[in-house]
């Protein structure tokens, strides 16, 4: 089933509410300027970094962009901070800190 989830919202009927309230689109993240949410930001020790990429994938609104093989800095208009980039890391680049 697929839904087009820009068209729910908060005075959609319960018959256009997916079953089980499940999502079936991607998020909209990309749509508003999340980051100002954040209460930490993550910081990118360039030295410590070997370009693994395994930071990436796990970042649940893509806020690393990766351009010819190489994440790029923190997108940071839509982070919101929640740390898991760093804690993905095995090689201790990224860390989070106070504030925006």
């Amino acid at each position: 089933m697929a839904t087009d989830i820009s068209k729910i919202h908060e005075k959609s009927p319960w018959q256009d509410i997916t079953p089980g309230n499940q999502i079936y689109g991607a998020g909209t993240s990309k749509d508003f300027m999340t980051g100002e949410w954040r209460t930490q930001t993550p910081v990118l020790d360039a030295e410590k970094c070997t370009q693994c990429l395994l930071c990436t994938p796990v970042c649940p609104d893509s806020c690393i962009p990766v351009k010819d093989m190489k994440r790029e800095d923190f997108d940071l208009e839509h982070c919101k901070g929640c740390g898991i980039c760093a804690k993905a890391c095995p090689f201790g680049a990224i860390s989070m800190r106070e504030g925006q």
